[in-house]
């Protein structure tokens, strides 16, 4: 303890000053005095002996040179370690390690990493108001000023002592806050309370409220004074383009138009600096074969170090005494003493009050033992016969409070030649690891299980009161063997007497890495030859005391406290978990009482009772001869073992009598060290260098201290055993003498199998060593112990690390307990717990991934964690030179426990992966981390046109063209002539069929509210015209708004515009419940398509003019509003008729899924094209009734619901969507009651159906809902087909009649609203040829897709995406595929741009800004070579053709088209070109609570938004899942992942996602959301 930093090493200190610097020094690490009060009493200690420094705190002095090598390599070489000012964690820490992880962090400018912002009901939180500024009264000066270099300031506001700089950084720092912790989590806000007149006076303007919170997110940075990221830095952003003010978030896209101010903007605009920063190990050069991304396989760097030394030689233990009386077998012992000493003291059990409840004497042991051992074999039956033969396998269920009643049932099995199999009470039916237990119990046969009493009554009970069958346990019978349950033998009666052969004596229990538990078998052989070893090794007497503070039941515990003690009837008092947590020092105490010789204990046994030992001035622990510490092979319990002994030293502690150990389930003891009095060498350190470790080669650290790993000798190798090193992977050579391998033991006192596990059983207990030339090391075998660590000066084992542990990343190996070691000694004691750390791997893209995960202290806050992540994250990079995936930190007391404290590791790495850990912070680093990514493709330069043959061959195939039937053959000229005008045709059917019923409005309740004849629908309409040209005095060729709901109302106002000639414009109505967002989208289309007058209804213009509706527009500017609910019966003098087909008809605005508002121009030739074409491919007649649950406001939805019915002649039913709200099977019902052969839907009214009336089948069919009336359900969509819902919708209402084959997808865009439509396939139809054939479905590779590339490959091969053909192509429309940059033909299954050419295309758009380049691309496009003559519009769409084997009924074959996606909504990454929707996809499998998900990028990150359908606790597991999803199937890193409330993504009528309006929202920070989390 003397050295405390250099100044004091002259000043000799007494020992009573050391003892209090001791308690002061624990105190502060276990949080219970502040670093100010400690810094108080400790200068108050020391002011006597240092007079010079007085006044400043001294270890500020001492410690305020540069943390370099000078101290470190220092305290490298002293026996007695310097402990560094902040020691905390001595458990976990060799100094060097500490002070190497601060001088690296010191050395990192502070990155200012975008914290995760969490919604506040996430966490509680205190806000502003409760932060002070620094309190700068009580430091003086000087203190205040002083910064420490070693130590990572954690409070935030301590360490300035002025106003000023504090004040500056707040806002110079770009916010880090999150929602959680800034006063307003809406945008201008106004702060809660600002902090101080000082505060006030300088947040001025948008740092305001930009950083406002930054007053506590920040602790003051202690390395460097800069801050990367100032204001100007940030990109100003564009505004929008022509967009009437106060537009800017409702509709149009933000071209990448961000307010400044935006939270959000700011975060990423860190995480871009962040990222920006060149990623430590350079991409090497990548392979691209054609088809696949070949991931990138690491190439060993030739730099790297690599192993020198010779081959080492078999290292052999002195060999075992002779001539020393050994019993023969370990009963023989047990009988010896039970007979000849049966007061002997053979175990003490204590309660958790530290009182000696019971003594067990061997004489008492061998009568139990031997009551048991009767008792088993004879009194137990089944059927007569007896339960148990010799062999058999029993299960020892005892807690580990009663070590007693174990040691009776251990001792009673090997009596009676049974086996016994310990393992650790099941509390719950769920334990960690149970089930492997059960696994293990099941493949050992096991049938019985030995418990006490107590025990059973705790276990968990089935109904019948019998003891519950644990999940994944084989059936058992359960045995208490206390006492008056135990038959006495009869005088005669005597077990078999063993000689300690080759048979199994014991099975104990092991867990590997994956989580499965495995037997390793012992025989009586191995068991007495290691009670031997250990005897000789530890130089145990007759009658000595033990004190054992491990697990008896397996072992250390078991072998030194259960067997060994036996063998030289030793005394064994045992210290059972439940005390050491109450009473961490009852072990010492019980050392002092019994004045033990030896124990037993674990690196956590010693650090809890440092913590504990003040004011017990009384332990003594000089009678100690030995401290076996079993855990010795761990890096940590270096530190346990200095601190312990710095502190108990002056209590009578001897240095040599620390003796760390190495054990391992398959070679039992592999090494311990021996006190010098038993012939031990001196012990020895060893400083290595992590770097070379990591590439499995010993380098004594020299020039660079940071990266090093301190470790201990464990002593030297157990009598009468080999030792040697063997390589890792592949055949088991020799290492050399500088390399690491796994430790190898070949003795008589190893384990001898894993239990019905013979194949590897036969590579881990029958290894043959090799040297380098192949030769077999010896003929015997040896036993590999799992061990990782090599053999160092003074034949010394020296350990450093597990294979268990073993992380391999890229070619470097790390260890998993090293990285808990440096995690630790980031100071830890504020934020997480400490031991609460679990690290370990997942493997992600064909990499090992590195993942930390910790308990968080429940008082820390959000900000300090978050900065404790950080600063691990920067830890582990300089110390490990290797970066970590993920760091969760979860609440305290949530990872799984493993049975004596501990952690979990296989569960915890299970719920990870199962995304059930549920953490309360998350912090991915894929960006750093996935270096294996395939290489960005690089465009290729096309081939020109001249080497292209033009005809119908490109490339070998034909040129990908379809088109519809003829419509020339058709239909006679004279009908088309005469219905060119759909004026005109109303005009003709209400003058020929006046009293058709033409349409049918159906309310929620299925009641027709209204309906329209022929006659009807004129008359209405030539009343609309009237008041549009007397009441408005509107001109022919005005734009008219209407703004209806669906409804009859609307379309006989849409022909009342025709007849007077006006242009009508259809508007969805603002929906009243949400204003804000939905009103200023129809302003702007009545705005941006120069309506000259709206018309409406009384209801809805009352709402345009209201004084909700003046808060989101300016209600002052609307045109004329004509409400038509009741205007006079009129009638117009004469009928307008267009001049030419090529007039104006009606404009179709829609907002595309990405924002942009786009109006088309429809000519009156375009229209009848467009009902012809339906007409034709529908087959509609007058007679027909059709059902349409569409919105009637833009594209097909608009035509079925308006245009068709007037021109076909045939009944609609008209479904309005909205109605499904409130009764989900209206649509359905519908159609079955009207007996509709033709009914058209949206997905999203699929998806309703599907989601609402999934288990409503049955009542439906009971209400008489039939659908077999359905020919043909056409799903309207200008998107690819979702397979997925058609087919579920299909299986789901096949019991209420559907045809299988009926549902159908349709495609349609803005340029031409119909392409495809699928006709109907069944019935009488088909003979008369007008069936096409059924819709084909192929599979598609998505990695070709990246590269726009088809590959077809087979159904179920990795990487397939099932895509079906869009409907058959409509009469009169022909369609090609061009290439989308150099604009040439593409051939048969290539993905180029669908272009399409027919008469009822759009005639352009119809724009606001009027940009005729838009319109000439769009619409008039000539292909580059080729056919150059046809002109062309644009779909936007990319898909393929593709010719397949059917045949349509005019005996061609089929073409078939695919629609793969818009280009607008692709997103190009790394060169590549993804969709949207397969990302999505691979999001939603992810979990099962992701209830939706949506993609977008900004600034080249990949943005995840993600519903959240669950508990908000559950909302982080899902950020390391999407982003794992996201790596392995789409090779894309996520940048930022968004969890939100379900039905936060905005989804259109059209029910697709609104993507832009989405990134809009958050880049606005308008989502509300529950976590984001930053992926750096």
């Amino acid at each position: 303890m003397a050295a405390r930093g250099c100044a004091l090493e002259a000043v000799p200190l007494p020992p009573e000053v050391r003892e209090s610097l001791a308690e002061l020094e624990l105190e502060l690490s276990e949080g219970d005095i502040t670093q100010k009060g400690y810094e108080k009493k400790r200068a108050k200690l020391l002011a006597c002996y240092i007079p010079l420094l007085q006044g400043v705190d001294p270890s500020l002095q001492a410690e305020n040179r540069v943390s370099g090598p000078a101290q470190t390599s220092a305290a490298a070489p002293k026996q007695q370690k310097l402990r560094p000012a902040n020691s905390r964690d001595e458990r976990f820490r060799s100094d060097v390690h500490t002070e190497a992880v601060q001088a690296a962090l010191a050395k990192y400018k502070e990155r200012k990493m975008p914290m995760p912002s969490k919604r506040r009901s996430v966490l509680v939180h205190s806000s502003v108001e409760t932060y002070t500024p620094p309190d700068t009264s009580s430091a003086s000066e000087d203190e205040g000023s002083l910064r420490r270099p070693g130590r990572l300031t954690s409070t935030p506001l301590q360490s300035h002592s002025n106003i000023e700089p504090w004040l500056d950084r707040v806002i110079q720092g770009s916010s880090t806050s999150s929602s959680a912790s800034s006063t307003s989590s809406h945008p201008g806000g106004r702060p809660a309370a600002a902090p101080s007149a000082a505060a006030t006076a300088t947040l001025t303007g948008p740092a305001a409220h930009a950083h406002i919170a930054d007053l506590h997110s920040a602790p003051p940075d202690v390395t460097t004074g800069l801050v990367e990221l100032s204001h100007c830095e940030r990109p100003q952003l564009a505004s929008v383009r022509g967009v009437p003010r106060g537009y800017s978030g409702s509709v149009l896209e933000t071209a990448g138009g961000v307010p400044v101010s935006s939270r959000v903007s700011s975060k990423i605009q860190q995480l871009l600096n962040t990222l920006k920063r060149p990623k430590r190990p350079p991409l090497k050069e990548f392979f691209v074969d054609d088809f696949e991304e070949l991931l990138e396989v690491q190439q060993p760097d030739p730099n790297q170090p690599k192993p020198e030394g010779s081959q080492m030689v078999v290292l052999k233990g002195e060999p075992l005494a002779m001539g020393i009386p050994w019993p023969p077998s370990l009963l023989a012992a047990l009988q010896r003493w039970g007979t000849t000493q049966p007061k002997a003291p053979c175990l003490t059990a204590l309660d958790t009050a530290g009182k000696a409840v019971y003594t067990l004497t061997y004489g008492k042991l061998w009568s139990r033992s031997l009551k048991l051992a009767y008792t088993l074999l004879n009194k137990l039956t089944s059927k007569n016969e007896p339960l148990l033969n010799p062999g058999d396998r029993v299960a020892l269920v005892f807690p580990n409070s009663d070590p007693v009643m174990f040691m009776v049932a251990f001792y009673g099995c090997l009596l009676a030649e049974l086996v016994p199999v310990p393992i650790e009470v099941p509390l719950t039916r769920k334990d960690a690891g149970s089930q492997q237990v059960g696994f293990l119990l099941g493949s050992c046969g096991v049938t019985l299980a030995l418990t006490t009493d107590a025990c059973q009554k705790g276990l968990p009970k089935a109904q019948t009161g019998e003891v519950a069958t644990f999940k994944g346990w084989p059936p058992l019978a359960w045995l208490v063997i206390d006492g008056k349950h135990l038959t006495k033998p009869p005088k005669d009666w005597h077990p078999q007497a063993q000689d300690a052969g080759a048979g199994t004596a014991y099975i104990e229990y092991k867990t590997s890495k994956e989580g499965s538990t495995v037997g390793v078998t012992v025989s009586h052989a191995s068991l007495l030859a290691q009670c031997r070893a250990l005897t000789q090794a530890c130089g145990y007497s007759e009658a000595e005391t033990l004190t054992n503070v491990l697990d008896f039941k397996r072992d250390a515990g078991l072998w030194h406290g259960v067997l060994t003690s036996v063998m030289n009837r030793m005394h064994v008092i045992s210290i059972p978990y439940a005390l050491m947590k109450v009473n961490p020092l009852s072990w010492i105490q019980k050392v002092c009482s019994y004045k033990a010789r030896a124990a037993l204990v674990k690196s956590r046994d010693m650090h809890w009772s440092l913590l504990a030992q003040r004011g017990q001035r009384d332990v003594s622990l000089s009678s100690l001869r030995m401290l076996i510490v079993a855990d010795g092979a761990n890096p940590w319990s270096i530190s346990s073992c200095d601190a312990f002994l710095n502190v108990f030293q002056s209590r009578g502690l001897r240095p040599e009598v620390i003796c760390p150990c190495a054990t391992s389930p398959e070679a039992l003891t592999v090494a311990i060290r021996r006190p010098p009095d038993l012939g031990g060498p001196p012990p020895r350190k060893a400083v290595l260098s992590m770097n070379g470790l990591s590439f499995g080669v010993i380098r004594v650290d020299t020039e660079e201290k940071l990266s090093v790993l301190t470790v201990q000798d464990v002593g030297q190798v157990l009598p009468g055993a080999d030792v040697c090193v063997v390589k890792v992977e592949g055949a088991p050579y020799l290492c050399k003498t500088d390399e690491v391998g796994e430790i190898c033991v070949h003795s008589s006192a190893t384990g001898t199998a894993y239990y019905g596990l013979l194949g590897i059983t036969k590579s881990v207990f029958e290894t043959v060593p090799l040297t380098a030339g192949g030769a077999p090391v010896s003929e015997r075998p040896f036993t590999r112990t799992g061990l990782l660590g090599f053999v160092g000066p003074d034949d010394l084992v020296f350990v450093v690390g597990k294979l268990d542990g073993l992380m391999v990343v890229g070619v470097r190996r790390h260890n998993a307990d090293d990285v808990v070691a440096t995690a630790l000694a980031v100071e830890p004691m504020k934020f997480v717990y400490r031991g609460r750390i679990a690290v370990f791997s997942v493997t992600v893209l064909h990499d090992d991934r590195i993942v930390l995960v910790a308990e968080q202290r429940p008082d820390a806050s959000e900000e300090d964690s978050f900065q404790w992540m950080s600063r691990v994250l920067q830890a582990i990079d300089s110390i490990h030179q290797v970066g970590v995936y993920c760091l969760a930190l979860v609440p305290a007391n949530t990872l799984p426990k493993a049975p004596l404290g501990g952690i979990h590791i296989s569960e915890t790495k299970q719920r990870f992966l199962e995304g059930m850990l549920h953490p309360c912070n998350v912090l991915m680093c894929p960006h750093t981390c996935v270096t294996n990514l395939p290489k960005p493709r690089q465009k290729q330069p096309e081939v020109g046109p001249a080497s292209m043959i033009v005809g119908n061959l490109v490339a070998g195939k034909r040129i990908a063209q379809a088109s519809g039937r003829e419509l020339a053959h058709l239909e006679d000229s004279d009908q088309a002539r005469k219905f060119l005008f759909l004026p005109d045709v109303l005009q003709w059917r209400a003058h020929t069929t006046p009293d058709h019923p033409l349409f049918l409005l159906l309310n929620a309740k299925g009641t027709v509210t209204s309906t329209a004849t022929c006659v009807q629908l004129h008359k209405r309409a030539e009343r609309v015209a009237a008041a549009l040209m007397e009441k408005a005095r509107l001109n022919v060729g005005d734009h008219v708004a209407l703004v209806y709901p669906p409804g009859v109302d609307l379309i006989a106002a849409f022909y009342g515009c025709l007849y007077c000639g006006c242009v009508p414009v259809t508007v969805r109505p603002p929906h009243p419940q949400n204003l804000a967002t939905t009103l200023p989208t129809v302003k702007m289309i009545v705005e941006v398509s120069k309506s000259a007058c709206v018309l409406t209804t009384q209801a809805i213009m009352r709402l345009l003019k209201s004084k909700d509706a003046g808060a989101a527009v300016d209600v002052r500017t609307w045109p004329t509003i004509v409400d038509t609910d009741d205007i006079p019966k009129k009638k117009v003098a004469s009928i307008f008729r267009p001049p030419s087909p090529d007039v104006l008809a009606y404009l179709d605005f829609s907002v595309s899924t990405t924002g942009i508002l786009a109006g088309v121009k429809m000519s009156h030739a375009a229209t009848s094209a467009l009902c012809r074409s339906i007409k034709l491919q529908c087959e509609l007649y007058p007679s027909r009734q059709i059902a349409i649950c569409l919105d009637p406001y833009c594209g097909l939805g608009f035509a079925l619901w308006c245009l068709c019915s007037v021109y076909s002649g045939h009944q609609s039913v008209l479904v309005p969507p909205l109605e499904l709200e409130s009764n989900v099977s209206l649509w359905l019902s519908a159609v079955s009651q009207y007996k509709a052969r033709v009914t058209f839907c949206s997905y999203s009214v699929m998806e309703m159906c599907t989601r609402g009336l999934g288990t409503q089948t049955g009542v439906l069919r009971m209400k008489g809902v039939n659908l077999s009336c359905v020919r043909t359900c056409m799903v309207v969509a200008e998107e690819r087909p979702r397979i997925a819902l058609t087919q579920s919708f299909s299986k789901l209402f096949k019991d209420l009649g559907l045809p299988a084959r009926a549902v159908s997808t349709t495609f349609g865009c803005r340029v031409n609203v119909a392409i495809c439509l699928q006709p109907n396939r069944l019935g009488k139809l088909a003979e008369q040829g007008t069936a096409g054939p059924d819709p084909t479905t192929v599979y598609v590779d998505m990695r070709a897709l990246r590269h726009d590339r088809v590959r077809l490959v087979e159904r179920g091969s990795p990487h397939s995406l099932p895509l079906t053909e869009s409907g058959k192509i409509l009469p009169g429309v022909k369609v090609i595929i061009a290439h989308t940059e150099t604009k040439g033909p593409l051939g048969d299954s290539h993905l180029g741009e669908i272009w399409v050419s027919s008469p009822h295309n759009a005639t352009g758009y119809y724009t606001v800004y009027g940009e005729e380049a838009l319109h000439a691309d769009h619409f008039s496009a000539r292909l580059s070579f080729g056919d150059t003559q046809t002109i062309w519009a644009r779909t936007g769409y990319l898909g393929f053709l593709r010719r397949t084997e059917l045949t349509d009924a005019s005996g061609e074959r089929h073409d078939a088209l695919y629609v793969v996606g818009s280009l607008d909504e692709t997103l190009e990454l790394r060169g590549m070109r993804y969709h949207p929707i397969d990302i999505e996809t691979s999001v939603v499998r992810a979990h099962r609570s992701i209830a939706e998900c949506a993609v977008f990028t900004w600034t080249n990150l990949l943005v995840v938004v993600v519903e959240l359908d669950g508990l908000e606790q559950d909302a982080l597991d899902l950020v390391a899942l999407v982003t794992n999803v996201v790596l392995e199937e789409h090779h894309l890193v996520v940048g930022v992942v968004v969890i939100v409330d379900p039905g936060v993504i905005p989804i259109n009528s059209r029910g697709e996602k609104q993507r832009m309006h989405l990134r809009d929202g958050f880049l606005a920070d308008q989502l509300d959301p529950i976590y984001v989390a930053y992926n750096m």
